[in-house]
């Protein structure tokens, strides 16, 4: 396995030199809210963002119609309230009139119009565009079957109303509202600098915080914005450094220069005891996905006998973090969950399935290289994978690590045979999950196309009945994961941070959304040995 990282000693020098190189002598900075990036986020264009580390940084310099509570319910936020039609099939938004760009211009209905259009005009060509289907005419927009945009449904009827129209009733619309790719955009700003407009010199924001400063490749800052709607944030400033090995954000954290660290399979062992330790189940799928253009697995035989070659009851004792093992996509924790669908581990059936696709005992099974971005939870599942693989199918594959930005653009030219992934909740329904693997979704990487499980979930979005959305759920999650078995669920993962007690505020979610105006600081933030020596 391949692995590119600077050490830690060489990040943590880097680290020093920057800090003291931006804090002039007898200067006092404001307090800061650190924390760790994973990686440089790819994209702040809110149209065009993919990631959850771009999202991440998003949720906090944007908003948008809705946002979600502490129990994962769509409330208000630009949007002071909505109506829905006798047919369920229109929505009318209510905008607030006291929301502000940074630049100081009202946000309107109109900017909430064009950046939706953006989003699914095919020029665009974001891999979101799909999200936005469930509107009137969307599809055949962004397919290029319609030129006119007007047709879309969703029109700005004032500067403070806006109009949605669906093709068809969706329950959870609303929720789909709190998520980035539908945040509101200004036509003038992105048509005036292009490529450039994200920018901190130009991007015009509407959240908490601002983008004030962007050092690639190191960090971001933001600061609290004077102009925002709601309560000001409590903190002034927040510093994110890019910090790609989980090991060195730990030794940041211990040493005082973070204030909340994910926290790293090999260490969660050592810290579980920790008062300054958090866990929380999150509504997030991991997965090896396959491309089925490519041998062998056009073939649903070898797809099927890789997946029921995996003893997933390993993978806790692996990872440590409270994960559950899964076969099913729909993860624990949301309607449509079902265990007992998926191909579970059968090492039997999985040689005879490979067997009948040509390769007995393995024998000519070609050369396959898996991939998967760079850290330590990847490296270990993709260790465990290769073990699995070789002992219960005397295969060899082969992996390796990118990093995160060559890792998204190698999946979105030239998606390799095999690669991992995960999936995080844009909003707590099934449907999100499900239509993940569309023929038309822009962020199916497997290039795998099934018009009965498409049927299928089309079907589930469209449905109020519980009952019958289940069943339709389960009859589409048994072609994707068993008799096609396009993709190789592993487990749902948990969130494992390491947090300061003068962090207050701060609330886990099962999405991983984090609302840093709603965070405090308060008491000393000195460096004491609470998290390390109760963890022994």
């Amino acid at each position: 396995m391949k692995r590119q990282a600077l050490s830690r000693t060489a990040i943590l020098i880097l680290f020093c030199l920057f800090v003291a190189s931006c804090t002039p002598e007898n200067v006092k900075e404001e307090p800061a809210f650190r924390l760790a990036l994973r990686a440089e986020p790819p994209t702040l264009d809110w149209t065009l963002a993919t990631d959850s580390i771009s999202f991440n940084v998003l949720t906090n310099i944007m908003e948008g119609l809705t946002q979600y509570n502490a129990q994962l319910e769509p409330q208000p936020a630009i949007a002071k309230r909505w109506e829905l039609s006798k047919d369920n099939k229109t929505i009318l938004f209510y905008l607030r009139d006291d929301v502000f760009w940074s630049d100081g211009k009202a946000v309107t209905a109109e900017d909430f119009e064009y950046a939706w259009k953006r989003l699914l005009n095919p020029a665009t060509a974001a891999q979101y565009a799909y999200f936005l289907f469930d509107l009137e005419n969307a599809e055949e927009y962004n397919a290029g079957r319609i030129k006119d945009a007007s047709k879309v449904g969703v029109r700005a009827l004032g500067p403070q109303l806006l109009e949605v129209k669906l093709k068809k009733p969706a329950v959870y619309f609303p929720s789909i509202t709190t998520f980035m790719v539908t945040f509101p955009q200004r036509r003038d700003i992105v048509e005036r600098y292009g490529d450039r407009w994200t920018d901190p010199k130009h991007i015009v924001t509407n959240g908490p915080f601002l983008l004030s400063e962007w050092h690639h490749e190191y960090k971001l800052v933001l600061r609290a914005n004077p102009g925002y709607y709601d309560s000001p944030p409590r903190i002034d400033r927040v510093d994110l450094y890019v910090v790609e090995e989980p090991t060195t954000a730990l030794t940041l954290y211990e040493t005082g220069e973070l204030d909340m660290i994910e926290l790293a399979p090999v260490a969660i062992e050592h810290y579980k005891n920790s008062p300054e330790y958090q866990n929380m189940p999150q509504l997030r799928g991991y997965y090896y996905g396959f491309n089925a253009l490519k041998k062998p697995f056009d073939d649903a035989r070898v797809r099927r006998a890789l997946a029921h070659s995996i003893d997933r009851s390993k993978i806790p004792l692996i990872l440590k973090g409270g994960e559950a093992p899964s076969a099913s996509w729909i993860p624990k924790g949301m309607f449509g969950h079902n265990p007992e669908i998926g191909a579970h581990f059968n090492p039997e059936l999985a040689r005879r399935l490979l067997a009948e696709a040509g390769f007995p005992d393995g024998q000519g099974f070609p050369k396959v290289a898996a991939m998967y971005n760079t850290g330590d939870i990847h490296r270990l599942i993709g260790e465990f994978l290769q073990a699995q693989w070789k002992q219960h199918l005397n295969i060899e594959i082969e992996f390796d690590s990118q990093e995160w930005k060559v890792f998204l653009n190698r999946l979105q030219t030239d998606p390799p045979a095999m690669f991992r992934l995960g999936w995080g909740a844009d909003f707590p329904d099934p449907d999100n999950f499900m239509n993940l693997f569309i023929s038309t979704s822009g962020n199916n990487r497997m290039q795998w196309s099934h018009p009965p499980y498409d049927a299928l979930v089309a079907q589930g979005s469209a449905v109020t009945d519980p009952k019958q959305r289940l069943e339709i759920y389960d009859e589409a999650q048994r072609i994707l994961t068993e008799s096609e078995a396009a993709m190789i669920p592993l487990f749902t993962s948990a969130m494992n941070l390491l947090v300061r007690p003068y962090v207050k505020g701060f609330e886990m979610n099962a999405m991983e959304l984090l609302y840093i105006k709603r965070i405090y600081l308060e008491g000393n933030r000195s460096v004491t040995s609470n998290s390390n020596a109760q963890s022994r």
